[in-house]
């Protein structure tokens, strides 16, 4: 099962997550989140007395928000999947397709054009029986983000799921978005972890952030020819000569 699962699909799908975290409508907002599910100040975590209860309250909270966006993410991957396995015999046209829309998505992010169904942020009420500051509420509210994130995550989750579909197993599917999930997800638990002085930093890096949208929409169109030309097992090549450090296909084998 994980012998079948490229290096190549995991390092995009990591680092897909990573460029998304990264994207200037994201890292700068992310403060704002933790405090927000956590019902925490950066004030209350700069307190001498406070702080220390106040990080550790606002660590848990983003680690359950984590929990949430990630599992909505993987049911996605695993839908993909399933959906690949189904066009199976269709394998390489639909790549090509999907390549194409890869592409499409790349152009988009480098400003070439817009795509007003992508820019469109689906907000979500909170209800009134979810509490700001539990861990439960937490989660709850990460999943819901997964489905209102759409300006940010639109259209690099859009061509990692679209690689999804060219696996051939569900399973396939739903690792491949639990690595972009983690992508995303460490940063994110790092600028929890140094919340009270993550606002200062972030703004130091602001500016260096529309880069990002460029390296993004440069990957994706990279991928994107990859699959159009069939000749995604490039990365495949290239990533077992990387990986050959960690003795890569002797921890296959051992799982």
């Amino acid at each position: 099962m994980f012998e079948t699962i490229s290096i190549g699909f995991l390092l995009s799908s990591f680092f897909a997550g990573l460029l998304t975290f990264l994207a200037p409508c994201t890292l700068p907002l992310v403060p704002a989140y933790l405090g927000f599910i956590s019902g925490v100040s950066e004030e209350d975590a700069q307190d001498p007395e406070k702080g220390k209860a106040a990080r550790k309250k606002i660590f848990r909270n983003g680690v359950f928000f984590i929990l949430g966006f990630a599992l909505v993410f993987i049911i996605f991957g695993t839908l993909a999947g399933l959906f690949g396995q189904a066009l199976a015999p269709f394998r390489l046209w639909f790549g090509r397709v999907g390549g194409g829309l890869v592409i499409i998505f790349g152009l988009f992010m480098l400003g070439a054009f817009n795509l007003n169904f992508l820019q469109r942020e689906r907000r979500f009420k909170i209800p009134k029986w979810l509490t700001i500051g539990k861990s439960s509420s937490s989660f709850v509210i990460g999943g819901a983000f997964a489905f209102g994130w759409t300006p940010c995550v639109g259209p690099i989750l859009g061509s990692i799921l679209l690689l999804a579909s060219t696996t051939t197993t569900a399973i396939q599917g739903a690792i491949m978005l639990t690595v972009f999930s983690l992508g995303l997800a460490i940063p994110f638990l790092a600028i929890a972890l140094g919340f009270s002085h993550a606002t200062q930093y972030i703004t130091k890096l602001s500016k260096y952030l529309k880069v990002v949208s460029y390296i993004g929409g440069v990957f994706l169109i990279i991928l994107g020819l990859l699959l159009v030309t069939d000749n995604f097992s490039l990365t495949v090549q290239y990533g077992y000569q990387f990986f050959d450090f960690i003795n890569y296909d002797g921890l296959l084998n051992f799982l």
